[in-house]
């Protein structure tokens, strides 16, 4: 568990959260595919979202995986049209924090609590690559492959969420989530001193 707080400490530090670097995308599904793996920001949320609902259950253990994606397509056209939003990189790190604090804390949110959580953080993601999006060679296919990514994502959370059922399996899930949380504090003091 040391280790894992080590290493989380370490990726804030060393690794930029810029996956939104506001300088257009090169455009396509494969490039879109790949994408929510290059920012360990949007990576890491992902994998909460999926890792939450593992431990929230049903509904939520489809509802969120299936919510995140949608609201983050109303989020790009937020951003694509120019509604004005709070900073998103802030938005992002935020999610980042909560998400996995929730995780680590073994959070049993109601049901609407917990939607409204992440619909919210939803909508700061895809506005962050709304505003990039028209600037890409093939928007469409970016997107597509964007969100295919960001399922898969959230289905690894789901996946690894399942050693809950074993004895000690909730420690580790919950040791990943103050590991996603220890970055997230480190993306948002990012966010905030920049």
């Amino acid at each position: 568990m040391k280790r894992w707080i080590l290493v989380a400490a370490a990726l804030a530090i060393s690794h930029p959260a810029a996956a939104h670097s506001g300088t257009g995308l090169p455009g396509g599904f494969g490039p879109g595919l790949l994408h929510p793996f290059s920012g360990l920001d949007h990576l890491l949320a992902m994998v909460a979202v999926g890792l939450w609902g593992a431990i929230l259950g049903n509904p939520l253990l489809l509802a969120l995986p299936i919510l995140f994606p949608a609201m983050m397509v109303v989020g790009a056209v937020a951003g694509m049209v120019g509604i004005p939003l709070p900073p998103e990189e802030l938005g992002i790190a935020c999610s980042v924090l909560v998400l996995g604090g929730c995780v680590a804390g073994g959070i049993k949110a109601p049901v609407w609590l917990a939607l409204a959580l992440v619909a919210v953080f939803a909508l700061f993601h895809g506005y962050a690559h709304g505003r990039e999006l028209p600037s890409a060679a093939d928007p469409a296919g970016y997107s597509a492959g964007f969100v295919l990514a960001t399922g898969l994502l959230h289905l690894a959370g789901v996946a690894v969420g399942h050693l809950n059922r074993r004895p000690s399996g909730m420690r580790v899930t919950r040791g990943l989530g103050g590991a996603i949380a220890l970055l997230g504090v480190g993306f948002l003091t990012r966010a905030v001193l920049s």
